[in-house]
């Protein structure tokens, strides 16, 4: 039977205070509910019992129980993973590991021109008729070197794996600060090397600007060309870095060129590789590109005749409609429909007979105005910005500026608010995710979160999943989620949770679904004063992104972001020193070098430092500083005073980067051939790097404290309808062996139990029964099944549109592929070939 137990104290505080976490919740009650049989007459009287206090425990069973369990425990996994295929095919990597090592003292003798001169060596290799296979060992061990030097990064053993992984065309799963994209460095140099062109994609342009700035500087210390595609780039400067040996770029930009390629009028406007722009590519997050993103195809849209006056019509009448009793809608797939009263009085409004009337159609115009109006919520599906309707990704949390809905749906989102009415659209090309990345011949991808996910990978792409095992044992702990009845109560426990993480001096990064969601947190955390920093798609916030998730991992930080965070980001304990001695210098030197305010909507407002302690800087940085910034206000009046707000950023920005590709012993040089010239630029590069030891010194020591309170909590206040997406943001903590926990709270009145239906009428009147106290949270196994059973369905539900998505588009595909490859042959081959193809 069932045994459902009221508790005054939090369930687990004895296996935290036994780890040394200190974590303990506030003494509220909290309803657990475990699945236990019991012979006992008096047990099978009732159906649940209340207990108002814990018996005590001894130490020594407490200890010895825990132990037990712990030992079996460890039995059980070590078990598991010996007989999994998994554990064998890790285990035949260790081979090409130790040929690597065996390298290793060979290469560290080289200097950088003989470590530079090997890329050449490689390549005569290949033409001399050796394979990839022949030179992969010695390469990795020079890539592994090369980053050595320049990034002062040593790619770690199971590193190696990840890279042999990632070249042999599967999915490398490896956890969160594992160092994927120093992984990555491996396999595309590997690649590079045959001259056909790599592409390292990624999932927005922050990340592929950071990893060809970051990782190019080992492919460019070998000698390899690095290339950026960045959405607002001129086609020349996207033809001249599509030919570099290693491209980076973002999913969306790379299928939005290929369509536009096969959209061209003259060869002239070709910005890929032709006739093979396809080689290799490595997918960073592939399951957030290749699944997550796979539910929608990318469209190139032209204008269509449209009427745009029906839209603000239409979206008045939807006004006057009264959902259940005018129409129906489903959350689950988005859908309305009218019922008889709806169509009457829709009829009557528009003063039309026919809803449907060939000659006056009304009904899809009504149809969408009422989709605007249920299913597409300010702050959440979008923001509105320069009278404008942007979209939010729901998946990664940013505005994406250059999309737009389809079929008319942006229309009607922006007669609903008032907006100018852009025309109708009318697609004139499109393709799935699944359907581009299945052109490279040759494709891998890597991350945290892909193998419950592995069935769609092998069916869809042939991509099997290798989980790369951590350098350290993972430690965080994964607390039990918790259910709430109502939303108020689970932001009111989401508050005192962080409260109460705030007084102990730990860093919390709270994970939100919207905009909206995030705000009112936000307010909710002002209300009690405590210091903190948003993190969503504002502009105010969005463009301060890599200074807030700098600061989130520092003692008292609390970080409340959507899924920004969620990816591609990594939460040091302590602070990032890089970003921190950056903040310094633009803190010191800006008000020298420009008297513009900075504009809040393009350059962000300023993050909170509240609460967080002060960065030293020692004495010598400190002269550095007033020497620089003297020099800064010198330069700013010779040239007139004339320096903008950007401006200025962006000097600091390059000099800064200037330091970290050149050594402090030619920056020196360089000060003193320019002295007399005043060297601003270099100037700023010795300051940095004098500011960058004080920081580096400073973060270890906190970042020390930090662990030794139990690192970085993470809460969740949402279940995503993906478990993967829930273990992305659990994998913002404990990352390289460090501490941390974390925990997920819901509402049963939260969007995902409406969208599929589920049924939580039980839980309310379960608690109800208890106490009157809704806000009590719902504990145990019970719970966690309900709601993992829920998200296998939400998931098997995407699966089934993406599965039809695919099948529609293979039937597209044939024609697709025959109409592009024939274009192609007329923009760039000779008239006999053109023929050719055409005959055929």
């Amino acid at each position: 039977m069932s045994e459902v137990s009221l508790l005054l104290s939090p369930p687990g505080f004895q296996f935290f205070h036994h780890h040394c976490y200190n974590f303990a919740s506030f003494h509220k009650p909290i309803l657990t509910l475990s699945s236990s049989s019991s012979s006992s007459s008096s047990s099978s009287s009732s159906c649940f019992r209340i207990r108002s206090s814990l018996k005590p425990l001894t130490a020594t069973a407490t200890s010895s129980s825990s132990s037990l369990k712990e030992n079996i425990g460890r039995v059980k996994k070590n078990w598991s993973e010996f007989t999994s295929l998994n554990y064998w095919v890790v285990r035949d990597y260790g081979r090409l590991v130790d040929s690597v090592n065996a390298f290793e003292p060979h290469i560290q003798k080289l200097s950088d021109e003989q470590l530079a001169a090997k890329t050449d060596e490689f390549r005569r290799r290949l033409r001399q008729g050796e394979t990839l296979a022949h030179i992969q060992a010695e390469a990795f061990a020079v890539v592994r070197e090369a980053a050595k030097r320049t990034l002062g990064m040593r790619h770690f053993d199971v590193q190696i794996i990840g890279g042999a992984v990632l070249h042999d065309g599967s999915i490398a799963e490896m956890k969160t600060g594992e160092g994927k994209t120093l992984v990555s460095t491996l396999a595309a140099y590997l690649n590079a090397l045959t001259g056909e062109g790599v592409h390292v994609v990624t999932v927005n342009d922050y990340l592929a600007q950071r990893d060809a700035e970051w990782m190019g500087r080992v492919h460019r210390f070998l000698g390899l060309s690095v290339g950026l595609i960045q959405r607002k780039m001129k086609s020349k400067q996207k033809r001249l870095n599509y030919n570099c040996d290693i491209t980076y770029t973002n999913n969306s930009e790379l299928g939005f060129d290929y369509l536009r390629d096969n959209l061209a009028r003259n060869s002239g406007q070709l910005v890929m590789r032709w006739p093979k722009p396809f080689h290799f590519g490595i997918v960073d997050e592939v399951d957030s590109v290749l699944i997550d993103e796979g539910r929608n195809p990318l469209l190139i849209s032209g204008e269509a005749n449209e009427e745009a006056a029906r839209y603000p019509v239409a979206a008045k009448v939807a006004e006057l409609l009264v959902r259940g009793l005018h129409y129906n809608a489903e959350l689950k797939d988005n859908s309305v429909e009218l019922t008889e009263e709806g169509i009457a009085l829709a009829e009557m409004a528009l003063e039309t007979k026919d809803l449907w009337d060939e000659n006056d159609p009304w009904a899809r115009f009504v149809m969408n105005a009422l989709k605007a109006k249920e299913f597409y919520r300010r702050d959440v599906q979008y923001i509105v910005r320069n009278g404008k309707a942007l979209i939010i990704n729901e998946l990664t949390g940013r505005v994406e500026e250059k999309r737009r809905w389809s079929e008319g749906i942006h229309q009607a989102v922006e007669a609903k608010e008032g907006l100018k009415i852009q025309a109708d659209s009318v697609v004139v090309a499109q393709i799935t995710y699944q359907s581009l990345f299945k052109l490279y011949p040759k494709l891998s991808g890597m991350t945290g979160t892909a193998k419950t996910e592995e069935k769609e990978f092998l069916k869809m792409f042939e991509m099997p999943v290798i989980e790369v095992p951590t350098n350290l044992p993972n430690i965080r702990v994964d607390l039990p989620i918790q259910a709430f009845a109502t939303a108020r109560g689970k932001w009111e426990n989401v508050r005192e949770e962080i409260v109460y993480m705030f007084e102990q001096g730990r860093p919390v990064l709270v994970g939100t679904t919207s905009v909206e969601n995030s705000e009112y947190l936000s307010d909710l955390l002002k209300e009690r004063n405590i210091p903190h920093n948003v993190l969503n798609a504002r502009p105010k916030y969005a463009a301060r992104e890599a200074e807030i998730i700098a600061q989130a991992g520092r003692k008292f930080a609390i970080t409340i972001s959507t899924n920004m965070a969620g990816r591609g980001t990594d939460i040091i304990l302590g602070g990032n020193p890089k970003m921190l001695a950056k903040e310094v210098m633009e803190d010191s030197l800006l008000s020298f070098l420009t008297q513009e305010a900075p504009n809040v909507e393009i350059d962000g407002e300023p993050i909170s430092q509240k609460g967080l302690a002060k960065i030293k800087v020692g004495p010598s940085s400190m002269a550095l500083l007033a020497k620089t910034a003297l020099m800064a206000k010198y330069v700013r009046k010779s040239e007139g005073n004339k320096w903008s707000y950007q401006h200025a950023k962006s000097m600091i920005s390059e000099s800064i980067q200037m330091s970290q590709s050149t050594s402090m012993e030619e920056i020196e040089k360089l000060l003193a051939e320019e002295s007399e010239m005043y060297p601003l630029g270099p100037t700023i590069a010795y300051a940095y790097l004098s500011v960058l030891k004080d920081c580096e010194s400073h973060c270890f020591s906190e970042g020390a404290e930090v662990k030794r309170l139990g690192g970085l909590h993470v809460i969740g206040t949402s279940l995503y309808e993906s478990r993967r997406i829930d273990n992305q943001l659990r994998g913002r903590a404990g990352r390289q062996g460090d501490p941390g926990s974390t925990r997920f709270m819901v509402s049963l009145q939260d969007e995902m139990f409406q969208k599929f239906n589920f049924d939580t009428e039980w839980a309310v009147k379960l608690i109800s029964k208890i106490t009157n106290n809704e806000d009590i949270p719902i504990e145990g196994d019970a719970i966690v099944k309900q709601l993992l059973g829920l998200q296998i369905n939400a998931e098997k539900y995407f699966f089934g549109i993406r599965k039809s998505l695919v099948e529609f588009d293979e039937v597209l595909e044939v024609q697709r592929k025959h109409i592009y490859d024939l274009r192609q042959s007329i923009l760039t081959g000779d008239s006999e070939s053109c023929s050719q193809h055409i005959f055929q």
